[in-house]
């Protein structure tokens, strides 16, 4: 009759503790890990970043400035690639736009701007609606409502007509639907509405609609591909529709956006109904916007790292 060693003995019970051990704590739930699961469906995450600016190319996108923060917007266009060499391929003629947006709080947004572009004036009230979402409070996208006045102070339809101050005031509505699919993708929708108060016909409608559709495709960690598309569905006889493409650059503070479209004017009754310019055409204008982000009201927490 054989004996086992002692200390082989207490191998083998160690080895068997060891192992029932692990049985029985893989059976067991990870109260850690439903835990922070847990507590990441009572928090709400709001998408951030769903653009890089509050402007897709011409026009608004659904980002907003935060509270108490001032955007300071210069934008240049300049003329038409098919002028040639003697006007510099269209270098030599551009207008240069003006923007101030200011954020009352994280969801109200109000902005004024000022173009040598017909010498336009402009005011806009925006406000993020429902803000896309996940956890808690889920919401698959982003709605924003902007309303914008327009003051031209040059080139009326008719100089001889009686009512002359009502051919200078103009009116816009618009719908910004978005969602961000990830961090490299996407995709907004705009339904808009511009009031003419004189329209260039008497047979023309005042009330002017469109759809716009605009992308961000996001190509490095500092630079964003964008496109910008608006079908009018009313439009004047005689205009295009508007179709831009464009690059985001970031370098810290400020954010460069570099583009070509069809579209002389910036603001939404400019370069939605009254774009003349064809790409087939070479009617392809060269712009750039340069924004810089300004804090006027430090929001509560906020921490100054330079």
């Amino acid at each position: 009759m054989t004996h086992t060693k002692p200390h082989k003995q207490l191998i083998l019970s160690l080895l068997f503790i060891l192992i029932t051990a692990s049985k029985l704590f893989a059976q067991q739930p990870d109260l850690f890990k439903e835990t922070v699961d847990s507590s990441r469906k009572l928090q709400t995450e709001i998408s951030r970043s769903t653009f890089k600016t509050t402007r897709l190319i011409n026009g608004h996108s659904i980002e907003n400035v935060g509270r108490g923060i001032l955007d300071f917007r210069i934008s240049h266009r300049f003329g038409a690639l098919n002028q040639g060499g003697k006007n510099f391929f269209g270098l030599d003629n551009a207008f240069t736009r003006l923007d101030l947006d200011y954020g009352i709080t994280d969801r109200l947004m109000v902005g004024i701007s000022r173009g040598t572009y017909e010498k336009e004036f402009t005011g806009f009230i925006k406000y993020k609606v429902l803000r896309q979402s996940t956890g808690a409070s889920s919401m698959p996208i982003s709605l924003s409502y902007v309303a914008t006045a327009f003051l031209r102070t040059r080139d009326v339809f008719d100089p001889n007509a009686s009512n002359f101050v009502k051919q200078k005031f103009f009116y816009a509505q618009q719908l910004l639907i978005a969602r961000k699919f990830s961090d490299y993708f996407s995709l907004q929708l705009m339904p808009t509405m511009v009031h003419y108060q004189s329209t260039p016909t008497a047979a023309d409608q005042n009330y002017q609609f469109s759809m716009g559709v605009g992308m961000r495709q996001r190509i490095s960690k500092r630079v964003n591909i964008t496109g910008e598309y608006y079908y009018q569905l009313n439009g004047f006889d005689g205009y295009s529709n508007s179709l831009a493409f464009g690059f985001d650059i970031e370098t810290g503070g400020h954010v460069f956006q570099l583009h070509l479209t069809n579209s002389y004017g910036t603001t939404e009754r400019t370069f939605i109904h009254e774009t003349t310019g064809k790409w087939g055409d070479g009617d392809i204008h060269f712009g750039f916007n340069i924004s810089r982000v300004f804090v006027i009201k430090k929001p509560k927490g906020f921490q100054k790292n330079w």
